[in-house]
């Protein structure tokens, strides 16, 4: 079973729209990670690849609409 570090509203993440990526910072340093099209599949954890710890993203799938838009 995971353990869920924290839940995070998907506006306090930082949304690159060159790799897709929404970003968090984790306590450790480095950044909890998250696709934008892991969260349109449903997908709402976020992982940080350096001490393994994850966060809920809390979002409306209506909310990605526009961070899609960034994309072009």
């Amino acid at each position: 079973m995971e353990t869920i570090y924290d839940e995070i509203e998907i506006e306090d993440f930082t949304f690159d729209p060159i790799t897709q990526l929404f970003q968090y910072p984790c306590p450790c340093g480095d950044k909890f990670a998250v696709g934008i099209d892991d969260l349109q599949d449903g997908e709402d954890i976020a992982i940080c690849p350096s001490c393994s710890l994850m966060v809920r993203v809390v979002f409306d799938p209506e909310d990605l609409k526009e961070y899609y838009d960034q994309l072009d």
